[in-house]
């Protein structure tokens, strides 16, 4: 791949230095693997435990999706606070080898069939009261991930549920130590952990938080996953009495889902959406997932000719910031589930409306003003990310989720089963949109992405960070595909965060006169970090895989 950007300037926005291909800064991991073509078996990249697993599979003859599969799994026992079987769901993309075809599962989850768009009452600042739609039974929808996962298994993979699962299995019967982050996220969460009797048996010990180093095991999580495994399925997570034992706690603790909600449940193969730019196709997960806001900021950069503005010019950086503005105004006020409400996406992704959008960032770069907006979303980081790619040359991009840390802070007794809070990803005001409605499912910031060149997948990539994830995607495609960065330099690279308003965040690589020049202009700008980046590719000419993580 050849190098059109200043690399120099590029590595000074993202505040390091780059020793051959590996970024010289903690934050930043990057690798290069040069395999004959004998022995190339692929890469997994993500929570280093579960990529463990992931390239495992490889090693034993396992593609991209069984690698990915169980890579999952096994992260949502020793990830219990970001992702997990419970979880709300998700999103993933598979491309094949020869880019025949690339395809989505969404398996986000569902709202019960008794929810109502007035279900969450709200105080007078308009926030949730008690914050029901965030904590406890109310907060949960049919958990998608297993449904998704053995659908991508069943229509990709190569080997079965039985065998991809025996990592979380043993993860969950013979325990796991307790990480720096788990333990943090523990402690967090404990006030209402401690509510929960389930949860406070699982994660509390004498009523403290498990410390760093200690073992947590999951019995009840083990001898579940050992019954789907008996059966090779998991149908009797939805249909059977496992779902009678998890609509049982529903019923016990106020919740809505019921046994029907359960065996109503479908993971859904769909059509990822498209932008092609500069000889790269981006695909990406479509509604209900992150996608479309990260393809429309990225087509507004095409029309403005992104690729050929100076790095160092701030009126560059603005471009950036006014895209992704614009992109986020439009997502909290039109986007929802297509299924439900209708959405204009092609009108979103097309060239006159980029053409469009672009003029109003000229404008408001030109005289010194933010692009208007209306946006009055509310925000809403229990995520992970996992990157694949196999020795044939598939890729597979899957995220994952609780939504933040144990989700819905509840569990489902008899089964260590934590419960995600998909219903806090809908706009709690009726009338919108998001609002939530029976069998809708939520908008939510997940993006898995493939990269294809030449007709070929070449990367995958995705985030974790909660409402983070569209922008950091952005930044790094606007890279890697924008400018024909190397992968390292790509995700890099420095980031900022908009959510349409004024409001913007930036990493504290940014420097003051930059900041300085945002608040000029009427930006209320804060240092922060970004949501997380994972990414594989894969360069047949070269015959190496790569990855890159920050």
């Amino acid at each position: 791949m050849t190098h059109n950007y200043d690399r120099r300037d590029l590595l000074k926005q993202a505040g390091g230095f780059i020793l051959g291909n590996v970024l010289a800064r903690a934050e930043v991991t990057a690798t290069e693997s040069a395999q004959p073509a004998s022995e190339r078996i692929g890469h997994v990249i993500g929570h280093p435990q579960a990529a463990q697993v992931g390239a495992e599979v490889l090693a034993a003859g396992g593609n991209a999706v069984d690698a990915a599969v169980a890579a999952a799994l096994a992260a949502g026992v020793v990830a219990i606070h970001q992702c997990g079987i419970g979880g709300y769901g998700g999103h993933l993309l598979i491309a094949l080898p020869d880019g025949s075809k690339v395809t989505a599962i969404d398996f986000n989850s569902a709202a019960p069939v008794a929810a109502r768009a007035d279900m969450f009452p709200l105080d007078r600042d308009g926030g949730v009261k008690d914050r029901v739609n965030e904590l406890g039974w109310l907060a949960t929808g049919v958990p998608g991930t297993l449904a998704g996962l053995q659908l991508a298994l069943d229509r990709y993979g190569t080997q079965p549920f039985r065998k991809v699962v025996l990592s979380a299995i043993r993860f969950a019967r013979e325990g796991f130590e307790v990480s720096k982050n788990l333990a943090a996220a523990i402690r967090a969460a404990r006030p209402q952990l401690a509510k929960d009797p389930t949860s406070t048996r699982l994660l509390l010990k004498n009523g403290e938080p498990l410390p760093v180093g200690s073992m947590l095991r999951n019995p009840d999580m083990a001898d579940l996953l050992q019954a789907l495994a008996e059966r090779n399925s998991v149908d009797s997570f939805y249909r059977g009495a496992i779902a009678g034992q998890i609509a049982a706690a529903f019923r016990k603790h106020g919740g809505l889902v019921t046994e029907t909600d359960l065996a109503a449940y479908r993971a859904r193969e769909v059509e990822p959406l498209t932008l092609r730019w500069r000889g790269y196709t981006i695909r990406t997960a479509p509604l209900t997932a992150g996608g479309l806001t990260v393809l429309e900021g990225l087509s507004i950069l095409q029309a403005l000719e992104w690729e050929k503005r100076p790095v160092k010019d701030p009126r560059t950086m603005r471009a950036r910031l006014e895209a992704l503005r614009i992109a986020w105004d439009d997502r909290l006020k039109l986007l929802g589930d297509p299924e439900r409400v209708e959405v204009p996406v092609q009108r979103l992704l097309s060239t006159a409306y980029a053409r469009k959008m672009a003029d109003r960032v000229e404008a408001a770069v030109r005289d010194g003003k933010m692009v208007r907006a209306a946006t009055d979303g509310r925000s809403a980081d229990g995520t992970v990310h996992l990157s694949a790619v196999d020795g044939r040359g598939m890729m597979v991009a899957l995220t994952l989720t609780h939504g933040s840390h144990f989700g819905a802070q509840v569990a489902v007794d008899g089964l260590g089963l934590i419960l995600g809070h998909g219903m806090s990803r809908f706009d709690p005001r009726p009338g919108r949109p998001n609002s939530p409605g029976p069998g809708k499912r939520p908008l939510h910031n997940m993006c898995p992405t493939v990269v294809l060149k030449d007709g070929k997948p070449i990367c995958a990539l995705g985030g974790h960070g909660g409402r983070k994830i569209p922008n950091a995607v952005f930044d790094v495609l606007s890279w890697f595909v924008g400018h024909d960065a190397a992968l390292a330099d790509a995700v890099a690279a420095r980031r900022l965060h908009t959510e349409g308003g004024s409001a913007v965040i930036v990493e504290p690589s940014w420097t003051e006169a930059e900041v300085e020049h945002l608040r000029g202009l009427g930006y209320a700008v804060t240092h922060g970090p970004s949501a997380g980046v994972n990414a594989v590719a894969w360069d047949s000419h070269a015959g190496q895989f790569q990855s890159a993580s920050r």
